[in-house]
């Protein structure tokens, strides 16, 4: 009964979606308005498909001060999952999808050669700032890219600055657009990581090579106010952000870490504020 149930939700269109745009932020929660304004539904009707969700078990709500989070069961979906593919489908391997622990079938992460994509909506600051800082902290062992979703045609001036005071070299960087890394030709991602919560609301299409995908989520410096000085300082302080959880990141084992293990610690970095 609790498959039936829980696949009868799934079976309206906006439940979908909704569960979708969920998946995208897990583990982390995400608060109705969000919700709403992300997939266009009305606060009454997404109310709906929030409670219904909940109740078969496949989302959980927590409060937040004054505000509600919903976030994806993963244990829940988990079982949902093996159900429909060990006990539907007989376990059947032209069934399955290949679940493999890296690209190359090895038990464990390669230690060098990772690529690596930062995306957010206009690639102008945030993404740019980790694309930076993954190339230079990285110590060879990773090619960083970035992209938006809605891409500005120039790079945020305060970002450029914050970047060249810490040591950055700026030359090349640019606004791309998503696609570019979508065609064939273009590097297969070993992770790609939203460090905005537009970008992770946004549906893509999957990425070729089943990468590791994360969410890094903070407030956009580009939409700060108030004095130039003020403006520059919150720049600095995403910056400073950013640089921890890159930091974060090219210092875990890869060469210990299977794909569920890196999955956890991607998530637990994106959990640091």
């Amino acid at each position: 009964m609790e498959t039936t149930a829980r696949l009868a939700c799934l079976g309206h269109p906006d439940r979908l979606a909704v569960f979708r745009l969920l998946m995208r932020f897990a583990p982390q929660g995400v608060r109705p308005t969000e919700i709403a304004q992300a997939l266009d539904l009305k606060p009454n009707t997404l109310s709906h498909h929030l409670s219904d969700l909940t109740a078969c078990g496949l989302i959980t709500v927590e409060r937040h001060r004054r505000s509600l989070h919903y976030a994806v069961d993963l244990n829940a979906t988990g079982a949902l999952i093996s159900t429909l593919v060990l006990d539907i489908g007989r376990a059947r391997p032209d069934l399955m999808p290949p679940h493999q622990t890296t690209r190359k079938g090895t038990p464990t992460i390669r230690d060098t050669d990772f690529d690596v994509l930062f995306i957010c909506t206009g690639n102008s600051a945030r993404s740019i700032f980790a694309e930076a800082l993954l190339r230079d902290l990285g110590c060879g062992k990773f090619q960083a890219f970035s992209a938006g979703s809605q891409p500005n045609t120039a790079l945020n001036p305060h970002a450029l600055e914050v970047l060249q005071r810490n040591g950055h070299d700026i030359t090349g960087l640019r606004a791309k657009h998503i696609s570019e890394f979508q065609t064939p030709g273009t590097p297969v991602m070993d992770f790609v990581f939203t460090v905005c919560d537009t970008a992770a609301a946004e549906e893509c299409p999957p990425w070729a090579g089943q990468p590791i995908t994360g969410h890094w989520g903070m407030p956009d410096p580009v939409k700060a106010t108030g004095t130039e000085a003020e403006k520059a300082l919150i720049f600095a302080q995403t910056y400073a952000a950013l640089r921890r959880r890159v930091q974060a990141f090219v210092a875990l084992p890869f060469e210990t870490l299977d794909r569920l293990s890196l999955q956890h610690r991607v998530d637990a970095i994106g959990l640091d504020r």
